[in-house]
């Protein structure tokens, strides 16, 4: 039973490798999933961007009747004097707040498609941890294989193949009556 042990143990080291390899892949693929969730996120700033953008259009349009219709109340022709420079404030603050409002969509966007280039980063080093762990089992595993009476024996047994080989010297040639003449 003795002589078993240093091939369950290595043995066992090959499967925990591979399960150790496996374990990096698996994680490697949740990251790379969290990576298109994120960027699926990102789309969706797009579309939530837009739609902020819309509301902010049909807001401005309310307010922009509602002050032509208090300037008329007030007896001020539209188009002139006070009523031009109200609709032209009015005008430039509208693009300011639209700009912001694109502005605050790019960069939200911008830290989602970061996000998922962190996820792969993570999915990447996640992968190469489980190739090492598997490595460094695999190595642990021969080793103890190597020193243990079957690796040794099996490795000090064999003839070096890269040695040449060897020429055939006869050690004894000359026979004597006794053993062989005919």
């Amino acid at each position: 039973m003795a002589q078993a042990i240093p091939y369950i143990v290595l043995g066992t080291s090959i499967v925990q490798a591979r399960q150790q390899n496996a374990i990096g892949k698996y994680n490697q693929s949740i990251q790379n999933r969290n990576a298109q969730i994120a960027e699926q996120e990102a789309g969706a700033i797009d579309k939530q961007t837009e739609f902020k953008l819309g509301q902010f259009d049909k807001d401005y349009d309310r307010f922009v009747g509602k002050t032509e219709v208090s300037t008329a109340k007030a007896g001020v022709t539209q188009g002139t004097g006070t009523a031009l420079r109200i609709a032209m404030k009015n005008a430039e603050e509208a693009e300011i707040q639209r700009d912001v409002i694109t502005y605050e969509g790019d960069v939200a966007k911008a830290r989602k498609f970061e996000e998922a280039n962190f996820y792969r980063i993570q999915g990447d080093v996640a992968r190469q941890t489980g190739r090492m762990a598997a490595m460094g089992t695999l190595f642990r595993g021969a080793t103890t294989f190597a020193q243990s009476g079957a690796g040794t024996s099996l490795l000090s047994s064999a003839s070096n193949i890269f040695s040449p080989i060897p020429t055939y010297t006869p050690i004894n040639t000359r026979l004597t009556g006794s053993e062989g003449s005919f």
